[in-house]
């Protein structure tokens, strides 16, 4: 902990770490100081003045988003001056602003609008005034709307905090508006569309384009949950309607690192009323599929499954629920199969999913081990920006590569080639800087010739403070040994859950995924979206999943399961917390949960499963340990880069119009 610094605000005494700004002060005993431009985990920057405060000894007002806090100061927040003057920023802002808070879609969440019920002001004393800038519709996520702007720059502070660069003012003084290069729409300016900016803007410039006459906030029942789209498990809000989903925003605090979401977790939930929609159980029937009962769907089921016994294959992705993989995993064993196996078996070892956490908050140095988080091509996209915000602020990048990555023009040193080789290069080159390092690694490492950047690296990672390794799974181990000179290694997962599934044991215990998809099979019972798009040599195929996809098109019978925000459970984050996932709308028509569906198969074979608890994934996570996990064999035949696991993985989300429209314009854009 650092230095503490004793003040007094508003009568109230308090004490708070030496640095911290008045606004953020003030909140730790409970005083608001208004406040428009200013932004939680970022510098101050005194844009819009309506943070003036007194300090006493202090001959003018000051700003309290900039200024420090100083041992023994006392601080009045709302003296009749700092009103006065408040109320005179207000009323000049509201004479630039459209005054249609009756029909605003922002009203009830607007803080121009709070401010100027504060001050009782209904109408600006200033003469009004209309700049006339068009309105940007052209895409279907965000509206932008610079006639509500009041140039508090949090759009364009945030756009370029994260380093997608597309927000930009121009012009001087009242005449100024945000825009993006050439005034270009949206979507031919680099936007990825990640929200941010909607997020963070505190009035109706910025908007998600289809709110209009969708309710209004104090309408909507909020819901705090975790984003599936991949292993990022980024927290998000969702609001919801009368049953159906209107807007989901980022659910992390203000000022984390983790507030950014991207455009697949936060426009993606058009994917519920997706075309491609399973919402009934269906069966091949003359080699059509047809709609079934869910008694006849589950009877044909329990029945190949059982038959086949020890010769049944079982498939999941890993974006499934902890309870909904203890669950599967007690399937097996009623099956009497072994064959069971996730998606994690196509890019990683399993021993590399026994990481902890690491604070990405305070970390000094970054480096980025045979990952390649991007923004642009939404691999990873929250954990980039969350890289570049860091960076930004002050951190260093190493980045460890055999290709070349977008985030590598934010490194410090770029190591290029065998990921494995150049970490212990870079342990190498540490312990020969003198840095002190456990025995058996100095033994190890003895005959490793460390390059020039490899030894630049080591610098840097010397001179560190708290430095952050970021591992793919295959890396982890080596970067684990990395971190026993200093720091935190992580292994990074591409899908959300890929640590509960694992913790959950849903790993290989006889055939691996590979094998089971790409070689002959009795029945093959896959679950989730995972990156298969032909049919294997199966004699049954059974799919159970939310949206038709190219597999599920090909499937002797479809189990219509929910995704994940009509879901209810947990999930192990990639820094090993466990999350709750809470349900935010209901199912779609006869949809049922991973969970419930594997119970179902289960009775229908005459066998009894009980649900699995929180408490129940606790344990398990508790005894992980206990469980001999088998060793990952990188099986021929099936091949796959995290890119393309993406791609393939997300494909019934893109099915969702709004992505659908963004890919194609992408393309357009590239093209």
């Amino acid at each position: 902990m650092g230095k503490m610094v004793n003040l007094t605000i508003d009568g109230k005494k308090t004490a708070v770490d030496e640095g911290m700004n008045l606004i953020d002060a003030a909140e730790t005993v409970g005083v608001h100081i208004p406040n428009l431009c200013y932004m939680k985990g970022m510098k101050g920057i005194g844009a819009c003045r309506l943070c003036l405060v007194e300090v006493e000894g202090s001959k003018a007002p000051l700003i309290a988003c900039n200024t420090k806090v100083k041992d023994g100061m006392n601080v009045l927040t709302s003296t009749d001056r700092v009103v006065e003057i408040r109320k005179f920023v207000t009323d000049l802002i509201v004479s630039m602003h459209p005054l249609d808070c009756m029909t605003c879609t922002k009203a009830g969440a607007c803080n121009l609008q709070k401010y100027a019920y504060d001050f009782e002001i209904k109408e600006s004393s200033f003469s009004r005034k209309k700049f006339g800038y068009p309105t940007d519709e052209s895409n279907p996520f965000i509206k932008r709307d610079p006639e509500y702007c009041v140039l508090c720059s949090r759009c364009v502070r945030i756009c370029k905090a994260q380093d997608t660069n597309v927000l930009e003012f121009s012009g001087r003084g009242v005449g100024a508006k945000v825009v993006t290069g050439n005034e270009k729409p949206l979507q031919e300016s680099g936007c990825t569309f990640c929200g941010s900016c909607v997020d963070v803007c505190p009035v109706n410039a910025l908007l998600e384009a289809d709110r209009w006459r969708k309710g209004r906030e104090w309408e909507y029942d909020k819901t705090d949950t975790v984003c599936l789209s991949c292993g990022s498990g980024c927290s998000i809000t969702v609001s919801a309607k009368d049953g159906g989903v209107i807007k989901i925003n980022s659910g992390a605090p203000d000022g984390s690192l983790e507030r950014t979401i991207c455009a697949i977790g936060r426009f993606g939930f058009d994917s519920l009323t997706s075309e491609l929609r399973i919402t009934g159980p269906m069966k091949r029937v003359n080699g059509e599929l047809t709609e079934t009962t869910w008694d006849d769907a589950l009877r044909t089921v329990a029945g190949q499954l059982k038959s086949a016994g020890a010769d049944a294959a079982i498939v999941s992705s890993a974006n499934i629920l902890n309870e909904d993989a203890a669950l599967l995993k007690k399937l097996a064993e009623a099956v009497n199969t072994k064959n069971v196996d996730s998606t994690v078996s196509l890019y990683s070892g399993y021993d590399a999913m026994k990481s902890g956490g690491a604070d990405l908050e305070q970390a000094d140095l970054i480096i980025l081990a045979g990952i390649a988080p991007d923004q642009w091509t939404r691999v990873l996209p929250a954990l980039d920006a969350m890289v570049r915000k860091r960076v930004n602020s002050g951190a260093k990048l190493v980045v460890i590569n055999s290709g070349e990555t977008r985030i590598a023009s934010k490194a410090s040193v770029v190591l290029r080639g065998d990921e494995a080789g150049m970490l212990m290069e870079l342990g190498q080159a540490l312990i020969s800087k003198g840095v002190k390092a456990p025995r058996e690694m100095v033994d190890a490492l003895a005959a490793v010739n460390p390059s020039d950047e490899a030894m630049n690296a080591a610098e840097i990672f010397a001179a560190a403070g708290m430095p952050v390794i970021l591992a793919a799974p295959s890396l982890y181990r080596a970067a684990a040994d990395l971190s026993l000179i200093k720091g935190e290694a992580v292994a990074m997962p591409l899908e959300a859950n890929a640590k509960g599934v694992v913790a959950m044991g849903l790993v290989t215990e006889g055939r691996g995924f590979r094998d089971m998809v790409s070689s002959s099979t009795r029945v093959l019972y896959a679950i989730g979206e995972i990156p298969v798009g032909d049919r294997p040599d199966t004699g049954f195929l059974v799919v159970q999943g939310s949206h038709m996809t190219a597999l599920a098109s090909q499937a002797d019978i479809i189990l219509p399961s929910t995704p994940a925000l009509e879901s209810e459970g947990t999930v192990i984050d990639w820094l090993g917390r466990i999350r709750k996932v809470h349900k935010a709308c209901e199912p779609a028509g006869d949809a049922r949960q991973n969970s419930d569906i594997f119970i179902a198969v289960a009775e229908a074979m005459g066998a009894s499963l009980k649900p699995v608890r929180e408490a129940d994934v606790k344990k398990a996570i508790k005894t992980k340990a206990k469980v001999v996990f088998s060793s990952f064999k990188k099986d021929s035949g099936y091949e796959i880069d995290a890119e393309k696991f993406m791609e393939e993985s997300n494909k019934s989300i893109v099915n969702g119009s709004r992505l659908l429209w963004l890919k194609e314009t992408e393309q357009a854009v590239t093209a």
